[in-house]
């Protein structure tokens, strides 16, 4: 099954909602729900995006 949001794009919807940002505003704008930020939140909290070194 094919993913909507990749892992580095959810990571960042996490990060903004620690830096403030309302869930309820944050999962308007990017068009999911409440429940799935905090499943998202519980699988992915406290993870750092890689980047490749280069």
């Amino acid at each position: 099954m094919e993913q909507r949001f990749s892992e580095a794009r959810i990571i960042g919807f996490l990060r903004e909602a620690e830096a403030g940002m309302a869930v309820k505003d944050l999962c308007r704008r990017h068009g999911f729900s409440e429940a799935r930020h905090y499943l998202w939140r519980s699988k992915f909290g406290g993870l750092e995006v890689s980047t490749p070194s280069g």
